[in-house]
């Protein structure tokens, strides 16, 4: 998103460091900070009502002014089976994974009102699709990530119903997720070797389906789709996260 221009305002619980993974708020400011725009962190746990009730407000500080582009990627996995799973587990999956995206689009839709556009993305899952049987064949990972999926098949519903209830004031709402996965440091934490390598997708085309939903025409809203089939649906090229093309 810096790459292609747009001013960015980070949202994670983890400013430094973090203890066991990769990456942080402070390294990836640091990054976008060489593409010449305003960028900024907010430090919240999205699993939070108190922090993110702020969220929206200090990004707004952060732009200059109203948010233009909202995309939800928060998630909590809650990697438990369906029937030890503790009603801790599915109060935190629910708040991470819809009701903060719910609540984030709602804190920013009256500014994308005002402007006549704004474009709301949330990231989806292959996890939300039903399974059909029996027998059922839930994966190598069994009902552990079914929560997950449950709270992204209600993300998907979501979508579908916001992009109704703001057609035609200029707000699409988009819903994308990969075929089936992304080695990403969570995943690589969370999963291991649990999935064949050959079921992941490159960051960068999950990434090139994410700017391309930021970018949509008007009528471009309520799609719930997959990274892969909007690529080669609507032709597009495949860049590196720099935006430069990829050799």
């Amino acid at each position: 998103m810096a790459a292609e221009g747009a001013h960015v305002a980070l949202v994670a619980r983890t400013l430094d460091k973090h203890p066991t993974m990769p990456g942080s708020l402070r390294q990836t400011e640091a990054t976008l900070r060489a593409y010449g725009h305003r960028v900024g962190s907010i430090v919240a746990d999205l699993a939070d009502p108190d922090a993110r009730s702020t969220v929206i407000s200090q990004a707004v500080e952060i732009l200059g002014g109203p948010v233009d582009i909202l995309v939800n990627n928060a998630v909590s996995p809650a990697a438990v089976p369906l029937t030890k799973v503790s009603a801790r587990q599915q109060r935190t999956a629910y708040e991470c994974n819809v009701i903060a995206p719910l609540e984030l689009t709602q804190q920013v839709v009256p500014g994308m009102r005002a402007a006549g556009a704004g474009w709301i993305v949330n990231m989806t899952s292959f996890g939300a699709n039903l399974h059909y049987g029996p027998p059922f064949y839930l994966g190598p990972q069994g009902s552990t990530m079914e929560l997950y999926g449950t709270t992204k098949a209600a993300l998907n519903r979501l979508t579908s119903g916001l992009a109704g209830d703001l057609h035609g004031t200029g707000i699409r709402v988009n819903a994308v997720g990969p075929r089936i996965a992304v080695m990403s440091e969570g995943m690589a934490d969370l999963m291991g070797d649990q999935l064949a390598p050959e079921v992941f997708e490159a960051v960068e085309e999950t990434v090139e389906a994410v700017v391309a939903l930021c970018d949509c025409a008007e009528d471009t809203t309520g799609q719930v789709t997959v990274s892969l089939d909007l690529i080669a649906d609507w032709g597009l090229t495949v860049h590196n996260l720099d935006g430069l093309a990829r050799v």
